[in-house]
This record gives C-alpha cells, sequence and structure tokens, in this order.
C-alpha cells in the first residue's frame, strides 16, 4: 500500500513538471493609451529567442483574453502591432494598473506565453465636479477651524494625471486643506478661520478648483456657497462609522442591501437628518440607490462578480442645521456560478485528407470560465463514437486527435461536439460544433456496372450508331471521381478495332463507326478502359463483346443455270421423256444465315404451262406429263428462287430446254429442227447488225460507209480466225466422223456436228445422233474424247450459249443436207457430250 502511495506521487510530480515546462514565462510590455492604431508595441522575436522563419513554422498565434482583440501579432516580423485606439478610463475605469492579457501560443512543439501589456494613462481628461454648485449652511457659531469636507473632483485619469491640488478663491472667512486619502487621492476640507456673522454678512461665494498633475495641466471648478445659519451646536451622529456587507452577485434589483442610521441631539429642523452619497465613483451609482429619509441602501443595477469584486460607499447624514457627519459601507460581492464554459477554436485543419495517420491534430481550442475556485473548474468531453479523440494540453488547452484511419467515401465530414463542463453548483454546459471535413485521395478505381458487356448490332448499320452504354462509378469525389473512357488497340478481321467502334471518353457511349456486314464478321470483342483523374490515375478494363445481326441484305444467287449475260445454256430432254422424267436441277445459293437463307423455287413462267414442275425445297426440274411431237422443239422456262427472310428477295433465271428426237432410237436420225426456229434465229442476228450499223452511222456520219465496210470486213476475218481456236480439229477423228462413248451420263448420247468445206460463217452444217454400237456403215471406231461436265469451266459460260446458238443453226441445215447438202466426208467433225440430268452440265469441243 505504501509503495503503490509513492508511485503515485512520482506520476503527479512528473506531470506536473511537465506541464510547467509546457508554460513559459510571462512577457510585460506597455503602452500608453489613445495611441493610433497600427502602432508598434514590441518586438517578440527577441523575447520568443525565434526567428522569423521558426515563427512562421510553428504556427504562432495571438490569444487575448475576453471578447475583444486589441492587439495583433505580424507572423512575418514578429511585431505586436496594436489594433485598436485604447482608451484607458473606459477599459479599466479606475481599476490600477490597467493590464490586459494575452496568450502567445507556439506549436511543435506546444509553448504558451503569457504577455502583459500595461496600459499606461495620458491627461487626456480634466477633473470635474459632479455639480456646478455646492450649498453650505454653517451656523454663526461655528467655532473657528471646523472643517468642512468638500466633494472631491473626479479625474478618470490615474497618477500625475489625476487630480493633485486643489485652490480656493481669495476670501476672509475661510482657507483650504489639501490631504491625501489612502488610496493616494487628493481631497480638501474647508477650515473656518475667522468666525461667521449672518448680520455682517449672511452669503459667502467662493470658487473651488481642482488642478491634475499633466502636462499641461487641466482644471476643473465648481461654486461654493455659504449660508450663514442660526445657531446649530449639535453633529449627527451615525452608530457605527463602518459597515461591511456580504452581497451574492445577480442580486435582483431594489433588493436590500444595509440600512445606516444617524442621530441629532438638536430640537426641530435642527434634528432632521437626510443622507446622501458622498465622493462615490459613478460605478457606485449605477449599481446602488440610497434612501434619503431612511438611510436604506437598495440595489439598483446589475451586480457582477467578474466586474467589480467590491464597493465601497461613503454616506452623509446632514441635519436641519447643516451639520454632516459621514461613513462608510464596504460591499463585498460573493461569486456565483452564473458563466458557462467557453470554448475557443485556436487552429482547426478542415478538410483533413481521409488518409491521415492515427494521433493527427485536427484542431487545438481552448476551454475558459469566468467564475472562481470550483466554479470555474472545467472538464471537456466529446462524443467516444467520433474517429476522434481529446488530449488535454496545458493551461486549459485541449487538442483533437484522430484515433484511427478515415475513409471518405464512408463519411465525408463530421461534426464533432465538444461539450465544456464545470464544477460549480449546479454544472453549466456549453457545446460548440467543430465540422471537420474529409478530402478525398485517389484510393478507388472506377468499377463497370457490368463484368462483361454483350451488345447486339445489326448489320449495314448506319457509321455514328450507338450501340450502347458502357458505365464505370468511381466512389471517390472530384478529380478522382471524373472517369475517362478508351478503346485498347485489337484487331478485328486483320483490320483495328478502332476502325470499327469509337467510345466518347467522358460519358462511355460506344458507337459504331463504319457499316458492318455479318457475311464477313459474326462477332468481335472490344476492351475499354476506364481510368479516373486522380494522382496516381486508378483504372479498370471490361470486355465488350459485339454480336452482328444478320439482315436480309443478300438476293439469292443462282449457280445454275448462271446468269452471266452470255446466251442462256439449254438442257436436251427426250421426246420419248415419259412424266416424272429428270430434266435438270436448278441450283441456287444465298449468303445470308439462318432463315433468310432458306430457298423456295417456282417456276414463274413457261412455254408450256403444263408440261414442266420444279421441285420447291430441292430444284429438281422434271416433266409432268410425257412429251409428244405437237410440243415446241425450244422450251424457254423462267425460274425465281425467293428466300425467308423480312422482307424476302428473290431472283429469277431462264432456262432454255431443247425437246431432240432419238435419243431413245437405236439408229442414227437426223434431227428435224423447225425452219421457224432458223428464221427467228437469222432475224435476230440481222437485227442485231441493224442496229450497230445505225448507231456507227449516227456517231460518224462522214465516214460511216468506210467504218461500215471496215469493221464488217475485220470482223468476218476474226470470226473466222475464232470459229477455228474454238473448234479444233482432231487429229484422231476419221473421215466419216464417228463417235466415242458419251461417258457416265444417265442417257448418253453422242453428237457428231462438222462444217461444210468453205462455210465462212462458221454454222453447224448437221447435228446427229451418234451411237458407239449401231452405226449406218460400218467403221473402225476411232477414241474420241468427251468433255466432262466440269469442263465447263474451263470453256466459260460465255462460250455455251453461242454455242448451243450454233447448234440450233445446224439442226436447221441437216435438213438440207437430207437433200444433197455437203456430207461430213472431209469436213471438220466437232463432238459434243451432252449429259442429260441432274446438274449436269453441256460442253462443246
Amino acid at each position: 500500500m505504501q509503495k503503490s502511495y509513492h508511485i503515485r506521487q512520482v506520476w503527479s510530480f512528473s506531470l506536473y513538471f511537465c506541464l510547467a515546462i509546457a508554460v513559459c514565462e510571462s512577457f510585460h510590455y506597455s503602452v500608453p493609451e489613445e495611441k493610433k492604431s497600427g502602432s508598434l508595441v514590441a518586438n517578440l522575436l527577441k523575447d520568443l529567442k525565434l526567428n522569423v522563419k521558426e515563427l512562421s513554422a510553428r504556427r504562432v498565434q495571438l490569444v487575448s483574453e475576453g471578447t475583444r482583440q486589441y492587439f495583433q501579432l505580424d507572423p512575418h516580423s514578429g511585431n505586436l502591432i496594436l489594433q485598436d485606439r485604447i482608451d484607458r478610463e473606459a477599459l479599466c475605469g479606475q481599476k490600477d494598473p490597467c493590464i490586459l492579457f494575452s496568450e502567445i501560443v507556439l506549436e511543435n512543439p506546444l509553448q504558451v506565453h503569457r504577455i502583459e501589456v500595461q496600459i499606461e494613462d495620458v491627461n487626456d481628461n480634466s477633473p470635474q465636479f459632479s455639480k456646478k454648485d455646492f450649498l453650505f449652511k454653517i451656523p454663526e457659531q461655528t467655532p473657528l477651524n471646523t472643517r468642512f469636507f468638500l466633494e472631491i473632483a473626479q479625474d478618470q485619469d490615474k497618477w500625475e494625471n489625476a487630480v493633485q491640488s486643489y485652490t480656493l478663491s481669495p476670501n476672509d472667512h475661510f482657507r483650504l486643506d489639501v490631504q491625501s486619502r489612502s488610496d493616494g487621492k487628493k481631497y480638501a476640507e474647508l477650515v473656518l478661520e475667522k468666525q461667521l456673522d449672518r448680520e455682517e454678512n449672511a452669503q459667502l461665494f467662493l470658487i473651488l478648483s481642482a488642478v491634475d498633475g499633466g502636462t499641461p495641466k487641466r482644471t476643473g471648478t465648481a461654486n461654493i456657497i455659504v449660508e450663514v445659519l442660526d445657531n446649530n451646536d449639535n453633529v449627527p451622529q451615525f452608530h457605527q462609522s463602518l459597515y461591511k456587507v456580504k452581497l451574492t452577485e445577480n442580486t435582483p434589483k431594489n433588493t436590500l442591501v444595509t440600512k445606516v442610521v444617524a442621530v441629532d441631539q438638536d430640537l426641530g429642523s435642527y434634528g432632521d437628518i437626510t443622507y446622501s452619497f458622498s465622493q462615490v465613483p459613478e460605478n457606485v451609482l449605477k449599481a446602488f440607490d440610497l434612501n434619503k429619509q431612511t438611510g436604506e441602501l437598495n440595489v439598483a443595477g446589475a451586480i457582477d462578480y467578474e466586474e467589480e469584486r467590491s464597493y465601497e460607499i461613503s454616506i452623509k447624514a446632514t441635519d436641519g442645521g447643516g451639520l454632516s457627519t459621514y461613513c462608510k459601507v464596504i460591499v463585498e460581492v460573493e461569486d456565483m456560478n452564473d458563466n458557462a464554459p467557453e470554448v475557443t477554436v485556436t487552429s482547426l485543419t478542415s478538410p483533413l485528407p481521409e488518409d491521415s495517420p492515427p494521433d493527427t491534430v485536427v484542431a487545438l481550442f481552448r476551454v475558459t470560465d469566468q467564475d472562481s475556485g470550483e466554479n470555474g473548474r472545467t472538464a471537456c468531453t466529446t462524443d467516444a463514437n467520433l474517429p476522434f479523440v481529446l488530449k488535454l494540453s496545458v493551461n486549459s488547452y485541449y487538442q483533437l486527435l484522430t484515433r484511427q484511419s478515415l475513409d471518405r467515401e464512408k463519411a465525408s465530414e463530421y461534426n464533432v461536439t465538444i461539450t465544456a463542463t464545470d464544477r460549480g453548483s449546479p454544472r453549466l454546459i456549453s457545446t460548440r460544433i467543430i465540422n471537420v471535413q474529409i478530402s478525398d485521395i485517389n484510393d478507388n478505381a472506377p468499377v463497370f456496372e457490368k463484368s462483361t458487356y454483350e451488345m447486339q448490332l445489326w448489320e449495314n448499320n448506319i457509321p455514328g450508331l450507338l450501340i450502347a452504354l458502357v458505365r464505370a462509378r468511381d466512389l471517390d469525389t472530384g478529380r478522382n471521381a471524373k472517369v475517362m473512357y478508351s478503346v485498347l488497340p485489337g484487331k478485328v478481321s486483320n483490320q483495328p478495332v478502332s476502325s470499327y467502334v469509337s467510345i466518347n471518353s467522358e460519358t462511355g457511349n460506344l458507337y459504331a463507326i463504319r457499316s458492318v456486314d455479318y457475311e464477313q464478321v459474326k462477332d468481335f470483342h472490344v476492351t475499354v478502359r476506364a481510368v479516373d483523374s486522380g494522382s496516381p490515375p486508378l483504372y479498370s478494363q471490361v470486355m465488350v463483346r459485339v454480336v452482328v445481326m444478320d439482315e436480309n441484305d443478300n438476293a439469292p444467287f443462282f449457280l445454275y443455270p448462271l446468269q452471266n449475260g452470255s446466251s442462256p445454256s439449254s438442257d436436251l430432254v427426250p421426246r420419248g421423256a415419259e412424266a416424272g422424267y429428270l430434266v435438270t436441277k436448278v441450283v441456287a445459293v444465298d449468303r445470308d444465315s439462318g432463315q433468310n437463307s432458306w430457298l423456295s423455287y417456282e417456276l414463274l413462267k413457261a412455254t408450256e404451262p403444263g408440261l414442266f414442275s420444279v421441285g420447291a425445297q430441292n430444284g429438281e426440274m422434271k416433266t409432268i406429263r410425257p412429251i409428244n411431237k405437237r410440243d415446241a422443239f425450244k422450251q424457254k422456262l423462267i425460274i425465281r428462287v425467293r428466300d425467308n427472310g423480312h422482307p424476302p428477295q428473290s431472283t429469277s433465271a431462264t432456262l432454255s430446254i431443247l425437246l431432240v428426237d432419238g435419243f431413245s432410237d437405236p439408229y442414227m436420225k437426223m434431227v428435224d429442227i423447225p425452219k421457224d426456229e432458223v428464221v427467228e434465229e437469222k432475224d435476230h442476228t440481222l437485227t442485231m447488225y441493224l442496229v450497230i450499223c445505225l448507231a456507227t452511222i449516227s456517231f460518224i456520219f462522214l465516214l460511216s460507209v468506210v467504218v461500215f465496210v471496215a469493221i464488217k470486213i475485220q470482223k468476218k476475218r476474226k470470226f473466222i480466225e475464232s470459229s477455228a481456236l474454238n473448234f479444233p480439229v482432231e487429229p484422231n477423228f476419221s473421215e466419216n466422223c464417228g463417235a466415242a462413248d458419251a461417258g457416265s451420263l444417265s442417257r448418253a448420247y453422242n453428237y457428231e456436228v462438222c462444217l461444210a468445206g468453205g462455210s465462212l460463217n462458221s454454222e453447224f452444217r448437221f447435228l446427229r445422233p451418234l451411237f458407239p454400237v449401231f452405226s449406218v456403215e460400218p467403221a473402225q471406231s476411232q477414241g474420241v474424247q468427251g468433255i466432262s461436265p466440269g469442263s465447263q469451266e474451263v470453256s466459260g459460260h460465255q462460250e455455251e450459249g453461242q454455242l448451243m446458238s450454233q447448234a440450233r443453226g445446224a439442226v436447221s441445215e441437216d435438213a438440207a443436207a437430207r437433200s444433197g447438202g455437203p456430207s461430213c466426208t472431209g469436213n471438220q467433225p466437232i463432238t459434243a457430250n451432252a449429259n442429260i440430268g441432274q446438274n449436269d452440265w453441256l460442253s462443246y469441243q
């Protein structure tokens, strides 16, 4: 037990020693009153033993007691400057000395220096009497050397500037005796030197002058009127010369303080006593009231312990004969707990960075109480739920410190309530709210609303079309929360992704900057980065998948029959074909996908409407009924293929079919071609030449004949050479135009086409079926190579139409061959291989 007591003593002494070190010595200065604002009071650098840089670095502050600031401190020079003109009398009244207290607060480390500035008095006030005329009623039998107190002239100045002497105008009966009170003030007494005689002089008029000791001297005067009365030989007497009273502050008005009593043994008017204040300062007149008849002293104003702690009141009792006596009343004011503690914030760090470490000083404040004793002792607390703690420093200073790390995203500001409580009875409480703003740092990266984005884009879009919005949120604020968007480099079909999409750097709107074709790009990926504007900047990325949606923007395309602007190809069908005979297969494709590529076939127009039909799904061209001899040799069919898109697109193609006799005859027979077909072909060729001639004549009128002849000659030569190239002579062919097997056709037929010798038109002379087994004349079979269905890719689509036209001409000329036309012997044979079946191509060599 004794050991723990010694330990507490050691800790108490250590704490007291630390507090004593922090409170440094006091500095004393003086300044005259009425000095101009901005005047230099003193320079504190020498006393503080600091230079200007240390003064600013330690955040020096001047804290004045009271609500009014009379001085200011220049932190750049250390000068203590008078901020406002000071009137010592208005500030301190009759208090002496008049001292203003302030404190110099230095931080890092914390030091507090007390500054006492004494306000020196200057002679700026003249002595004044409470009234201009003073009446003295003195009986004529008054003994010599009788003294009469005169009222003290009030001079608000102090020391030598106060009243120093009194003078009296010259007279025969009175002289003036000047004396000093215990407080140093001068007062005068009127001394009777010569007996008064009312019959000789009933009234005397004297002038009393009060002179101060200032430079220059100031004077105040008053008139003394002396009325000589009849004899009054008894002076009033007080029961006691000194009254002491204790009065609690804040006592209500009209409260009785005390009652003074004086008696006079004279009778009549000489025995009537009146009471009055004598030589009292102005603060007494404001605080108390005296009943002239009863001598009761009452409270008339506010009694404040913090302003006046005691009052000394002089009361005069005067009888009807003019004789007076005096007494003193000393009123001591007792303190009450009527002042709540005051919280004065000296420094505040706001806004406070959210990454501030614990024990960071947020605010420095002081708690004061104007009361005394236990009423002036204070304690300070704050809310325990806040991330702040109070630390008692020195001389009633407190530090508000952080006790844990802060997070602006959870709380952007705190209202810290400081509660100060004194120890009086009852206890008084005051609060002060300190608002602490938390400043943001860039500790949060942008976060996208989704982990991945999938967006749909219809093909053939308009450039600049808004695809979607990509947005990221940043929990920070201000510049740290400003998010900028960008598209990272990448490839789409071997092209930069920036050529497909762009993003608005501020809003995150993703735009398509070019039209996309589904048939080229089905989908692509874009990496979007969101970067904030903090320092250092933080970022995050997200993957955006753009799915291209297909539109029905491609019409079906025929692979067979190929529509390339040349003469349409023709399929050969035997006239003996039965119903359901497969003529050929129409093949079309669509570059679109899904239901946009579903195709259906339809027969729009036919030479014989009821002869052929086409499969809606497979495009197979079949006969509906058996073919008879009355059906036209040449059948022209228009086939339309349509997709299943919205709206649907379609394409039509023309298919030519030749109905040929003898495909099923075992003997070679010549094919009869109607003459109207030959005439039709010749008319068509003539019409073409006429159109060319008319166009040439209109273009070159003067040279039309010459150009026309030249073009005709040149065309004929080129046509002959072209015919020789397109139909080369096979060395293995015999003079009798032997034919080889047609290959792997379902129903194969060989045709021998011969050109007449010396023909310039290069037309087919005749076309007859050839069979490898049957022949008119015995002849040695020679190998004749046929053209496979794939050989059409070599010969080309344009040659196909020309050969079919020549084939129709050869059929026409076959009739002439029967009647003695040129035979095949000695001519150049041309063999054609025709496959009648699904997806077969006709080739000529």
